[in-house]
């Protein structure tokens, strides 16, 4: 599942979940579009917040590498 998708489902705005992880929605934006990869200190709260485990985030971002 995409970050995009475990956001929606949580029911979450990207803005929410910059409030909450005190990071600029922008920096969500990114993570969702691949741009860039949650710093290792936002993925426990991510995962947290999306009903998940760091092991699924992680596994997200494997499959859109690819691998």
């Amino acid at each position: 599942m995409k970050l995009r998708e475990m956001r929606e489902k949580a029911g979450l705005r990207q803005e929410d979940v910059g409030k909450k992880l005190n990071i600029d929605q922008t920096t969500v934006c990114k993570w969702e579009k691949g741009a860039s990869k949650p710093l290792k200190k936002y993925r426990k709260k991510l995962a947290k917040l999306y009903g998940c485990t760091v092991d699924d985030l992680l596994r997200q971002d494997d499959e859109k590498e690819g691998a």
